[in-house]
């Protein structure tokens, strides 16, 4: 059966999505076109660029996440230093070593640009700071930026949308306006973006729609936060501005049709993740879809 797919952000915790995609290939359940945010938008792009399973987990085990880790040089000789980047660039790490692993990556499938993806089949969101826009790519980037879609990088989209605040630096997007944009983590103002595909009326019919969306906790909600700290409020700050978007929007659409996947103990940007870990998620990925697949109506 071929359905469309949204999902969510999640940072590290998306190694869940490899068992989410298992208990979906038991199920026979074929994806068409997908979304996602951030974490969410690597596993779109995946399963756009036509990988199989076995190759998106093969790609899950050997990927050493602390090898996408890429701080400035001057930080490794000076630590402190690190403090006067994420002063003046906004963000510890570059992000350049993780926009190369997704081009290799794609680049086996013959994916480079959007003009080699099927139209309306891989939409990415991502945040844009300055212009204070939520933007969708490819379907954005003419109107607001003047760039013909068929020509942008698909790993630079991606890398757009991961570019979780902070932990890395925002990249530039060059537009009608005299100064480039920083955009950053598309979960910033919409970390579950099921209403991506409302747009296209009637051809939603087609096909049924699966959110997948990782959690800290139940649906139920978040519950309260210990905020003791600058640090903290920070945290809860972030987390509150993903959550409110996409909660209101849930609250008045089925959730019927939403698979969630609570996930606790597990840092978003936690890069030094253990091979047991991530195991772990894979299995947790697997319980909860399984356990929703027994009731979904499709």
């Amino acid at each position: 059966m071929k359905i469309d797919g949204v999902f969510s952000g999640g940072g590290v915790k998306a190694f869940a999505y490899v068992g989410v995609l298992e208990s979906m290939k038991e199920q026979n359940l074929q994806l068409e076109r997908v979304a996602g945010t951030s974490a969410g938008a690597i596993v779109a792009s995946f399963i756009a660029a036509g990988f199989e399973l076995d190759e998106i987990k093969e790609l899950i085990s050997q990927l050493d996440l602390t090898q996408l880790v890429d701080p400035p040089v001057l930080t490794k000789l000076l630590p402190f230093t690190k403090w006067l980047f994420l002063y003046r660039v906004l963000g510890i790490n570059k992000g350049d070593k993780l926009e190369r692993w997704l081009e290799l990556t794609l680049a086996r499938k013959n994916i480079h640009t959007f003009h080699d993806i099927k139209p309306g089949y891989l939409k990415v969101v991502v945040s844009d700071l300055s212009l204070g826009k939520l933007i969708v790519i490819p379907d954005d980037l003419e109107r607001v930026y003047g760039i013909q879609p068929e020509f942008f990088p698909v790993a630079k989209a991606i890398r757009m949308s991961a570019g979780f605040p902070f932990f890395f630096m925002p990249k530039k997007m060059p537009g009608k306006y005299k100064k480039k944009s920083l955009m950053v983590d598309g979960g910033l103002l919409s970390n579950f973006p099921l209403w991506i595909f409302d747009n296209n009326g009637s051809e939603i019919k087609k096909r049924p729609l699966l959110g997948i969306k990782i959690t800290d906790a139940s649906e139920d909600g978040i519950g309260p936060r210990d905020i003791r700290n600058a640090l903290d409020m920070f945290h809860a700050l972030f987390s509150t501005m993903k959550q409110a978007h996409d909660a209101r929007y849930i609250s008045k659409n089925e959730k019927q049709n939403i698979l969630f996947v609570p996930i606790k103990n597990t840092g978003t940007v936690n890069f030094h993740i253990s091979q047991t870990a991530k195991e772990n998620l894979i299995e947790n990925g697997r319980k909860y879809a399984t356990d929703f697949f027994k009731n979904w109506s499709r």
